[in-house]
């Protein structure tokens, strides 16, 4: 597992033995940040369920002000912090060790109005637990710290459909790419009436 672009394009990744986690492949990796690739330098990035936290990396890497990880499971966890520290980034990362609501939950709860909003959402469950997306994705479509006109990206199986809305979240797009698909959820603008678009080319 490698890191697509950026300060650290190419290097390499640690990753966990096995199945306990199901990394963004490499390929739908490129795809999305393609897609996001206009708004990533300088935005403040929230990767859900982040396993080996290669797609928050990824968002460092192409200059993203900061990240901030959810991560329950300690290994992997702890895996997070080991791949920061071998580039350097721990400084502008913050790993939360917990369930993803709990996470979220604990974000909101520290969130002011003096506080930086999230530009950019990605959240990968496990592709089976329905449960778990509408959880997670009803929590985001009310939360406090979210950038008017940001986005939220899931990434689900592609033969899951996701709601067309949630909250002040509107589905705007859906890219498919083998097995999976990402769907991209915009936070309905209260302030800024004029979002940046969402680029429909890749």
């Amino acid at each position: 597992m490698r890191i697509i672009a950026g300060t650290f394009r190419s290097r390499q990744l640690k990753s966990l033995k096995g199945l306990a986690l199901r990394p963004t492949s490499d390929r739908l990796r490129e795809s999305l940040f393609n897609v996001l690739a206009g708004r990533i330098s300088g935005c403040l990035f929230l990767d859900v369920f982040a396993g080996t936290g290669a797609v928050g990396i990824e968002a460092l890497s192409r200059s993203a002000a900061g990240v901030v990880f959810i991560e329950n499971h300690s290994p992997a966890a702890t895996l997070i912090q080991k791949n920061l520290d071998s580039l350097g980034l721990s400084g502008c990362a913050r790993i939360l060790k917990l369930d993803a609501l709990r996470g979220l939950q604990r974000l909101a709860a520290e969130h002011t109005p003096a506080s930086a909003p999230f530009d950019i959402v990605f959240l990968d469950p496990p592709y089976a637990d329905a449960d778990e997306y509408r959880r997670v994705l009803t929590f985001l479509g009310s939360a406090p710290f979210l950038e008017p006109g940001g986005l939220v990206i899931a990434e689900h199986r592609r033969t899951f459909d996701l709601p067309e809305a949630l909250g002040q979240l509107e589905r705007v797009r859906v890219l498919r790419q083998g097995d999976a698909s990402l769907s991209f959820f915009r936070a309905r603008p209260s302030a800024n009436p004029n979002p940046p678009p969402v680029h429909l080319s890749t």
